[in-house]
């Protein structure tokens, strides 16, 4: 089946420059769910079906460079913490949760990022070993190990859900021996590299030295890294307690050789410049969530400064227990203001920027440039359609700016994978999806009895 839309403000973020590539009138070829081609005008091709969007913006899918899809059942908690407090009470109550209830609630969340425009994202498993409370910026490490189904059932429902994903997992070293940490980190990229890999983009570790009471923590994931030949992103000097603490676990990854290996950090605030320079000399990127940055009054990453010095950065909307609504051009929106506010000064985050770090640069933190993050001939064609006339923001007088700064999931009309529909007004196409709903709405009465009033 081939898809020819036509009459599009289309916006496609190409690579290797700033501008963001916008078409007035643009039409896009679509077949066997790549794109085969673009132009503006009248095109001269034809094919099996035509959608005519009638002058409403055309834009690559959304990349979310980090995610826990897995939380999508879990807003509300924690709202009076930081970090350390929230997670004490979300991942608390996931300490409860049956593979099967992981499965529908990580299906839940997939389809809630769909519905929002979020095509592609970097998912955080829930881990093997269970939560422990934060003390200090550090843990025991002592607590047990779940079964392998625990992290199957968590990939299997991003399958499922039909969103592009990298899975990340974390590798538990505080559990077993060596061989047997090595041997559950195997088993559970062996399971996600099963699956499709149009869909299953990578796997990839999840980095846990920031709070592993493990010294040789960082060995052992830079180990997996070539071993299994996996990226690897780590919660990194996220939360403004025990800065100090935080701030001496960088030298582990740099000692044992992580930066240049596809290291990401999520979050980077309280940082330094000299880690900063070290981190970009090393090759390392970073993925900036801004709205999570807010809601858990973590701080604000100094993003233009590392994107000065030459590091790769990507956007995530992190999740929903922690960002609240799946909203991308919220996300972006506080990125701009965040910044903004910080620096006193608006050319440091301008729309255009903005809109390239939630799409391309997403992409290419996560090294799935080549088939996602932009509307560019060979790579997926993954897109929304937005409508700048539902509700109407008047006059397009700058229309990527207008893109950015004066769209919201009220404007988004359909969201395609492959150029295929997968949400229309906010209907998800998926036979899951109200099952989904279902089983998710089931968990409050499932939970309370085990977790008692969550705070």
């Amino acid at each position: 089946m081939s898809v020819l839309v036509t009459h599009a403000r289309l916006i496609t973020i190409p690579a290797g420059t700033a501008d963001p590539g916008y078409i007035e009138d643009g039409w896009m070829l679509i077949g066997d769910g790549r794109i085969a081609a673009i132009g503006s005008g009248t095109p001269d091709v034809t094919a099996d079906e035509v959608l005519d969007v009638a002058g409403k913006f055309v834009a690559p899918g959304f990349v979310s460079s980090h995610s826990h899809l897995f939380t999508s059942g879990l807003r509300g908690l924690g709202v009076a913490d930081t970090l350390y407090g929230w997670c004490d009470s979300m991942l608390g109550t996931t300490a409860h949760m049956t593979p099967e209830q992981m499965y529908w609630s990580t299906l839940h969340g997939s389809l809630d990022f769909l519905g929002n425009g979020v095509t592609t994202a970097y998912n955080f498993t829930d881990p093997l070993q269970a939560w422990e409370s934060m003390v200090d910026g550090k843990r025991a490490g002592t607590a047990g190990i779940r079964d392998l189904e625990y992290h199957f059932r968590q990939a299997d429902g991003t399958r499922d859900a039909g969103i592009r994903f990298v899975d990340a997992t974390g590798m538990d070293v505080t559990v077993g021996t060596a061989d047997e940490v090595f041997e559950r980190f195997a088993a559970e990229v062996a399971h996600t590299r099963s699956m499709d890999p149009d869909f299953a983009l990578g796997s990839s570790i999840m980095g846990q030295v920031q709070w592993s009471p493990h010294p040789d923590a960082a060995e052992f994931e830079v180990e997996a890294m070539r071993r299994y030949g996996v990226t690897n992103q780590a919660h990194f000097l996220e939360s403004p307690e025990a800065i100090e603490h935080q701030q001496s676990k960088f030298a582990l990854y740099r000692d044992a050789g992580a930066l240049g290996l596809g290291l990401m950090f999520g979050h980077f605030i309280q940082t330094t410049p000299e880690i900063i320079e070290q981190a970009v000399a090393g090759g390392a990127s970073m993925s900036w969530q801004p709205a999570s940055n807010g809601r858990l009054a973590s701080g604000v990453a100094r993003v233009p400064e590392m994107l000065a010095m030459g590091m790769k950065v990507g956007v995530g909307l992190d999740d929903q227990a922690c960002t609240d609504v799946s909203d991308p051009w919220q996300n972006m929106r506080m990125g701009i203001y965040m910044q903004r506010a910080r620096t006193k000064d608006p050319l440091s985050m301008m729309p255009e920027r903005m809109l390239r770090l939630h799409t391309l640069g997403g992409a290419e933190i996560l090294g799935v440039d080549d088939r996602v993050g932009s509307l560019e001939v060979g790579k997926f064609a993954d897109f929304v359609v937005v409508d700048p006339r539902r509700p109407d923001v008047g006059p397009l007088w700058h229309p990527v700016r207008s893109y950015v700064l004066a769209m919201s999931p009220r404007n988004l009309e359909a969201v395609y994978v492959g150029g295929v529909l997968v949400d229309e007004g906010g209907v998800s196409t998926n036979p899951l999806a109200v099952e989904a709903s279902a089983k998710v709405h089931e968990l409050p009465a499932a939970l309370l009895p085990h977790r008692g009033h969550p705070h």
